[in-house]
């Protein structure tokens, strides 16, 4: 072994280097950080004993987290999100915006622009469902030949579906039975 993967001994950079000097490995398998840290080594070498800077952390708030928070509090969400579509917004990112809207102008006082937020975002979802409701109203009928295939691949889908859990549940076929749904048949790769 090159050296110790202790992280008491040494820093990351000079278990790297043993390990490329000792041949353990190879140059082109080396960490993307390697070369730049080798070139910009940083001023205090990052040791497991170092003592720890004593900068106090500060408080990161936002405007809109009191409002946010307050939102959480008082109202269950109504909605699951998706963290992977970032070109929907969600109802506290709506009611956000509504509520810093109504504050611009300026007119009302924050526990009013907090009431009036909350029933124009509802008033906004009540809008959307009525809207999503009318479009699957509008759908163009299927014509008879669409709606038999799809029950018949559905009808066959269910079928695949418990064979496929029934062979699982059941015990295993005996020796004489072989199983010739499946393409590979287990009892011949166990032969003696």
């Amino acid at each position: 072994m090159a050296q110790s993967r202790l992280e008491k001994i040494g820093t990351i950079f000079t278990r790297v280097q043993g390990l490329l000097r000792g041949g353990a490995m190879r140059a082109e398998d080396k960490p993307i950080w390697y070369d730049v840290y080798a070139a910009f080594p940083p001023k205090a070498e990052p040791r497991f004993d170092r003592p720890a800077p004593q900068i106090p952390v500060r408080n990161i708030f936002y405007a809109e987290d009191v409002v946010r928070a307050k939102l959480h509090k008082h109202n269950r969400p109504q909605e699951t999100i998706n963290l992977l579509d970032h070109r929907r917004t969600t109802q506290s990112q709506h009611f956000v915006q509504i509520y810093q809207d109504l504050k611009s102008q300026g007119a009302l006082d924050e526990e009013r622009i907090y009431e009036t937020a909350l029933d124009l975002l509802a008033e906004q979802r009540q809008q959307s469902r009525l809207e999503t409701t009318a479009a699957e109203e509008n759908l163009p009928e299927l014509d008879a030949e669409v709606k038999t295939q799809l029950m018949s691949d559905f009808k066959e889908a269910a079928s695949n579906q418990q064979g496929t859990s029934s062979s699982s549940s059941s015990p295993a076929p005996s020796k004489a039975k072989k199983d010739t749904s499946v393409g590979i048949n287990i009892d011949s790769l166990f032969k003696d």
